[in-house]
């Protein structure tokens, strides 16, 4: 499961695809954009919301992008009257609220009602601490702006994105650390053109592992205090240290050290823990969701597989890449 999804999707329609549409549908006005984002594991971060202005809130945190993440496209044409659907995975959705978010400020925009067609896939699992909503909404904010031709510059789309997951509360950083990808420290927060980070030289030399067990709201596990002021009781000098030096090592020490501070593993990513600790691979949770990662370099990967299926019996480990480039339009 170590392969790169991001290679399938680099293929924007052709002339003929569109020549062909057009003999179909004679008086065809509809544009297309497809946009990538990778997702993203955070290992260890800070809230930083006392700003009043939403470009400026977010979080200073660390952790890794990944080679799988949300392709979105959207369709768009005229309308008589507007209106929107918005699938995710195939299924149409009703309370995509960072989806719906986004697109309003858009649609605010226009002159003339559109009729518009969102089309979110999603390649990690969902609500589960991989970034997706964030991923989401920056890949949607892309592909409007190019299909809607509503003239933002590359920084103003993805500003518009993470102004969206701070609105919803469905995240904080993690627009930031989709739209420049790679293994790095967001050392000051903010939206992207705001926020300032700093990145691991050989991020693509790493490899992600992680176990997936099941979600867990990242609306309510920021909006719970007490969990809020854990937190931020270790998280901003974990972030310091990560900032002063950058290892895959002490990334995964600290951000063990912080999951363990948090009290959230479960008997399930504890058995994990247990199984990989003598063996000196650090497993961590992703936050948030029950989800044990590890970031390692490539030639660690097969022995720490070989050690979950002989003392983790029944697990599913995936393997994947560190992304390196960021989202990107195709």
């Amino acid at each position: 499961m170590a392969d790169n999804p991001k290679d399938i999707h680099r293929h924007p329609l052709t002339l003929t695809t569109l020549f062909c549409l057009d003999s179909l549908f004679p008086g065809y006005t509809m544009r297309t954009a497809r946009a990538f984002a990778p997702g993203h594991l955070t290992g260890v971060f800070q809230i930083c919301v006392e700003p009043d202005d939403p470009i400026l809130k977010g979080a200073r945190g660390s952790g890794v992008s990944l080679t799988r993440g949300t392709t979105t496209t959207v369709k768009a044409e005229p309308s008589d009257t507007p209106s929107h659907t918005v699938t995710i995975n195939g299924v149409e959705m009703t309370d995509a609220v960072i989806s719906e978010n986004v697109l309003g400020k858009y649609l605010s925009r226009l002159t003339e009602p559109h009729r518009v067609v969102v089309e979110h896939v999603i390649e990690t699992p969902l609500t589960a601490g991989f970034g997706s909503s964030g991923g989401g909404a920056l890949s949607l904010s892309l592909a409007l702006n190019q299909v809607l031709d509503t003239g933002l510059t590359r920084v103003e789309a993805a500003q518009l994105a993470h102004v969206a997951e701070i609105e919803c509360g469905t995240g904080l950083g993690s627009v930031f650390a989709a739209d420049g990808g790679g293994f790095g420290v967001l050392y000051k927060p903010g939206a992207p053109g705001v926020g300032e980070s700093i990145h691991y030289e050989a991020s693509g030399d790493l490899m992600v592992i992680y176990l997936h067990y099941g979600p867990i709201s990242t609306r309510m596990a920021l909006g719970d205090p007490d969990l809020r002021r854990r937190i931020n009781e270790l998280g901003g000098r974990y972030v310091d240290e990560l900032h002063r030096e950058l290892t895959p090592e002490r990334f995964m020490s600290y951000s063990r050290r912080f999951t363990e501070h948090l009290g959230l593993v479960t008997p399930r990513l504890r058995k994990v823990f247990d199984a990989t600790d003598p063996l000196g691979y650090t497993f961590t949770m992703a936050m948030f969701g029950e989800v044990a990662f590890t970031l390692q370099r490539r030639e660690e990967v097969t022995p720490i597989l070989d050690a979950l299926r002989e003392r983790v019996p029944r697990s599913h480990p995936v393997v994947c890449g560190v992304d390196t480039v960021g989202a990107l339009l195709f």
